[in-house]
């Protein structure tokens, strides 16, 4: 089996020229394949109950002192890792804040708001802009068929490497960048990443995504959340020692809704503000 290890076999050039040999779609999938997987979506319409928990939930500032059971704390937890992500890269991590001394700093830095004082679970969510290396071998490692399509064990040793590697002080990322410009004249090609904010801007977008899942899961299971940026983000990295690249994304506190734990009616504003069609 091929490993990440023969990156650094593989030149520059090489990786370019191979990816311009690839098909019009960037993954190089031959989506006209009779002998492929398919996965018929599920019959059921699930449409109302999904709308009850969407319009319920809400950002709670105030919670109840009633503990969220483990099985449920793991449960939304496995609902938030699977949401959708660049390439299957996942580029995040959930930090569960629950030893007394830690919540204790941890609520100091989310400037003692009252949704992290009366959370029952703090939960710090992080991006990380250089570990997709990791887990493109782990999406080789750990195919879910016998055998992996020689394409995407292609797209994993190799194409992963050429968009997300940027080199030492982002100078490869910005050959890339000239080369994409350039070709970008004649044919439609990916924008980047090729930049250090570029690559904080594709880990954030994912890890947004699973925050969300993580809020939802909470309020199907009977509970809330408040998704917080009001912190000292430089406390929080300190606190939990994380390293360089990480992006701490938001803390999101968790627990029952209490009474008086919404403070204001939810502001809706017209469709035709956001909403083009085109």
């Amino acid at each position: 089996m091929a490993t990440l290890e023969t990156e650094d076999q593989t030149s520059f050039i090489d990786d370019l020229k191979d990816t311009l040999r690839r098909s019009k779609t960037i993954d190089g999938y031959d989506y006209n394949a009779k002998k492929r997987y398919y996965e018929p979506a599920p019959e059921q319409n699930h449409g109302a109950a999904f709308s009850q928990v969407v319009e319920s939930r809400r950002s709670v500032r105030k919670f109840t002192d009633k503990p969220i059971p483990k099985a449920v704390l793991d449960a939304c937890i496995d609902l938030a890792l699977i949401a959708p992500s660049s390439c299957n890269l996942q580029p995040w991590e959930f930090h569960v804040v629950q030893s007394p001394d830690k919540k204790a700093k941890l609520v100091e830095a989310c400037m003692s708001q009252n949704a992290a004082t009366t959370a029952q679970e703090l939960i710090v969510v992080v991006a990380r802009t250089n570990n997709w290396k990791k887990i493109a071998k782990l999406n080789i490692e750990q195919w879910p068929q016998p055998k992996i399509p020689r394409h995407w064990k292609e797209f994993y040793s190799k194409g992963v490497a050429f968009t997300y590697w940027q080199g030492p002080f982002y100078a490869v990322g910005h050959v890339k960048k000239a080369f994409t410009n350039l070709a970008g004249l004649f044919r439609p090609m990916p924008r980047g990443p090729f930049t250090k904010s570029d690559m904080r801007v594709w880990a954030i977008k994912s890890t947004a995504l699973a925050a969300e899942n993580l809020m939802l899961a909470f309020r199907a299971y009977g509970f809330d959340s408040c998704p917080m940026e009001g912190m000292d983000e430089q406390r929080v990295k300190k606190l939990l020692r994380l390293p360089g690249d990480a992006e701490v994304v938001m803390v999101v506190g968790a627990g029952e809704r209490d009474t008086d734990g919404v403070y204001f009616p939810r502001v809706k504003f017209e469709r035709e503000n956001f909403v083009k069609y085109v």
